[in-house]
């Protein structure tokens, strides 16, 4: 059983993107139906990234946590970072 029902989830809050409007929404659903899976970030992290792969094609690559820094490469049009509650992700396409 998981730590969160799925309308527990906050909504996504968004911080910076490069990716479309139905890819967005895509990625806030596959990582609402990974949340509510899971409870910790690296299982969170895996299946969203597996699922991202297959379906929009990979690599992806997916960080999740509460403090991290980053700097990253991605394919144009294919970069997303956002926080739902006390969770940051970020989210890109190599």
């Amino acid at each position: 059983m998981s730590a969160h029902g799925a309308g527990e989830i906050p909504e996504p809050i968004l911080k910076a993107s490069d990716i479309s409007d139905e890819m967005r929404d895509a990625v806030y659903e596959q990582t609402r139906l990974a949340m509510a899976e899971h409870t910790v970030e690296r299982d969170i992290a895996s299946t969203l990234k597996k699922a991202l792969d297959a379906e929009f094609g990979g690599p992806w690559h997916v960080v999740v946590g509460k403090n991290f820094g980053s700097y990253v490469t991605h394919e144009k049009a294919h970069f997303l970072y956002f926080y739902i509650g006390p969770l940051a992700f970020l989210v890109f396409k190599t």
